[in-house]
């Protein structure tokens, strides 16, 4: 196959506003015709030339590859939106709990008679959490139980949940709170919120007690009350010598009645708090729990003794 000759003296046109085509079809163009010319061991070097050259690119360096640290840098970029993604969808901030008034408390209901349930919820709690044993009479009831096991009982009282029980202000640096008494209704890192049974300014009154610096004196009955408060209402009255104001058997409704009947601060009401039964009380010092519930239940709290920080 003869090879057309080119005329290299040939004067070149210039071709104004003309894209040069490279990938040129034609059969006859200088590279089929060069790669044609150089298979000389093989029987068909055009149709080589047409199967394994025509139509293909050679790249001529190395592809741009995309750095690594810029990737661990993205990656590490998209775990964190994810987590912050997973986090948003199970907690929210303070700042909108706040907005929401999700810790706001309807100051017509929150009162003492109203948390009396949660108190007496909170005396079953601690009662299975520590294994008290049963009253089994009246006279029993009245005397002291048997000892406790001073070192498991410290380790559960440290992790116990201490909403619903009955604190009392020892020592604090402000002086109208000492001698406060009250339902925690709220426990957060820093602050107590407590529920008291007296009024103030005929406005009902649940303060915020702050943490730091300050001693409560902390109670938890002497016996198991998890015979129910049908039961708790029928003893303290036995003991009292107070009949029940309620035959039909409605404990709450029986101790609302006895509340508006003996009231509050008179010597012989019935049981209706921790206080008012045999009783056992610890001090609790405020910079010794400064955590939220959830993480003091699964905080690892070493045995030392208490030192005095006021």
């Amino acid at each position: 196959m003869a090879a057309t000759p080119v005329d290299i003296y040939k004067e070149h046109i210039t071709l104004k506003n003309h894209r040069i085509n490279s990938n040129t079809t034609s059969d006859n163009s200088m590279t089929s015709l060069y790669v044609a010319s150089h298979l000389t061991q093989t029987s068909d070097p055009v149709g080589i030339y047409s199967s394994r050259v025509k139509g293909r690119h050679v790249p001529l360096e190395n592809p741009a590859r995309e750095s690594t640290i810029k990737k661990r840098l993205e990656g590490k970029r998209q775990n964190r939106q994810v987590d912050l993604e997973k986090k948003g969808l199970n907690t929210i901030s303070k700042k909108e709990a706040k907005r929401k008034g999700i810790w706001a408390f309807d100051e017509t209901q929150v009162t003492f008679i109203n948390m009396l349930p949660l108190h007496r919820l909170w005396m079953d709690y601690i009662s299975e959490l520590l294994g008290l044993e049963q009253p089994t009479s009246l006279v029993n009831m009245t005397h002291h139980p048997r000892p406790f096991n001073t070192l498991t009982l410290h380790a559960k009282l440290v992790k116990a949940d201490l909403h619903g029980s009955l604190l009392t202000v020892i020592q604090n640096k402000n002086p109208s709170l000492i001698g406060l008494s009250g339902i925690v209704i709220l426990d957060t890192a820093n602050t107590v919120t407590v529920v008291t049974m007296v009024n103030k300014l005929k406005k009902l009154w649940h303060p915020v007690i702050p943490k730091p610096n300050a001693v409560f004196a902390f109670s938890i009955p002497s016996f198991s009350t998890l015979s129910g408060p049908s039961k708790i209402c029928e003893v303290s009255c036995a003991v009292a010598n107070i009949p029940q104001s309620s035959p039909s058997g409605d404990p709450v409704r029986s101790f609302k009645a006895l509340d508006m009947q003996y009231g509050y601060g008179r010597p012989h009401r019935p049981f209706l708090t921790v206080l008012d039964m045999p009783h056992i009380q610890f001090e609790l010092y405020g910079n010794q729990f400064r955590f939220h519930p959830a993480d003091r239940a699964t905080r690892k709290f070493k045995h030392k003794e208490t030192l005095e920080l006021l």
